[in-house]
């Protein structure tokens, strides 16, 4: 039996690393956590998590703002006998202001669009080769309910919202386009890490509400469920409800 094979972008903090803590307990599996830095400590410190019988970690190199960053780490996975993959998440990410439609500097759109946009693009291109032979492969986008239209939040969140909702659109469509790979957008909640404790200080919270181990363990739960048919082209909430758009 061969194991089970994830790549976790963003692996190294917040929700990638409380996923690949997850994954990693699992026998069978084998868990790649692509970040930006694997020297950092941040990287070197998930080789100390409890590991499943037969499971492993393996670490790459993946900066979401760097175009040819995900095309590499595919070769250096090619290289350590990876010949396919079961899941991607598409997690890494920014979100580091907050303004008003009318206040938004076109800088800091574009800060947030290569990361949360391209970066999902160029993970996706670089690793759709490797998604195509796995028998059942998983796409799966950390999207937000801070890019959605029906149910728009009622905060000022131009720069991330907008890089949300573009995402959003892109995961959908890239279920439309493939035959085989199950791709939907994952609503993670508001979630207790750096990045959720900080948007929530911004808007008068001591912090947010979700943790990230039941974000995580929501999440892991969805994705042992999935097929195409049922959660292609849709977006779930980490409690497994599907959201409107």
């Amino acid at each position: 039996m061969s194991p089970t094979i994830v790549l976790i972008s963003g692996g190294n903090r917040g929700l990638g690393e409380g996923l690949v803590r997850l994954y990693l307990q699992r026998d069978d599996h084998i868990v790649i956590a692509a970040n930006r830095d694997p020297s950092h400590t941040t990287s070197k410190n998930l080789s100390n998590f409890p590991t499943g019988k037969g499971s492993r970690l393996i670490v790459v190199k993946v900066d979401a703002s760097v175009e040819s960053d995900p095309f590499e780490a595919a070769k250096a996975l090619a290289v350590q006998g990876i010949n396919h993959l079961d899941v991607v998440i598409a997690n890494a990410g920014v979100s580091y202001i907050w303004p008003k439609v009318s206040e938004l500097k076109i800088a800091d759109l574009q800060g947030h669009l290569t990361p949360n946009v391209f970066g999902v693009v160029w993970l996706y291109q670089a690793m759709r080769p490797l998604l195509q032979k796995g028998t059942k492969p998983i796409w799966a986008t950390m999207g937000s309910t801070a890019g959605s239209l029906e149910n728009q939040p009622p905060i000022s969140n131009a720069a991330y919202g907008t890089s949300k909702a573009a995402v959003h659109w892109l995961t959908k469509r890239i279920d439309a386009e493939e035959e085989k790979i199950a791709s939907f957008v994952l609503s993670p909640g508001w979630v207790q890490t750096d990045l959720g404790n900080t948007g929530a200080v911004y808007f008068g919270f001591e912090k947010a509400p979700v943790t990230v181990e039941d974000s995580c363990s929501g999440m892991v739960k969805l994705l042992d469920g999935v097929t195409k048919e049922s959660y292609g082209g849709k977006l779930w909430d980490y409690t497994g409800e599907q959201l409107p758009w």
